[in-house]
């Protein structure tokens, strides 16, 4: 399943939600980086990535979310334990 990505505004903290739903393969786990990191530079405001839609994840992508939580500005929700495990295994690796 192809990957989407939709933008929208946590009406109670003004979070910028990302929703991605489909397969996040690493070429789609960058581009997601991208946007992220563009909100938080370009128009100051934190992220919520929410993953809960989400149908795969690949390590290579695991490790981008991995970098992604480092920053105090992008949190990540909806991950089942499935996808949890994924990160944990990219972290440990890098």
């Amino acid at each position: 399943m192809p990957t989407n990505i939709t933008e929208s505004v946590q009406s109670e903290t003004g979070k910028i939600v990302l929703r991605v739903e489909g397969d996040l393969m690493l070429a789609d786990a960058l581009l997601l980086e991208r946007i992220a990191g563009g909100i938080v530079d370009e128009q100051d405001k934190d992220v919520l990535i929410d993953l809960a839609d989400l149908d795969f994840l690949d390590s290579e992508s695991a490790a981008v979310l991995k970098r992604l939580t480092e920053s105090d500005r992008i949190e990540i929700n909806g991950i089942e334990i499935f996808l949890q495990s994924a990160i944990d295994l990219a972290e440990r690796r890098s």
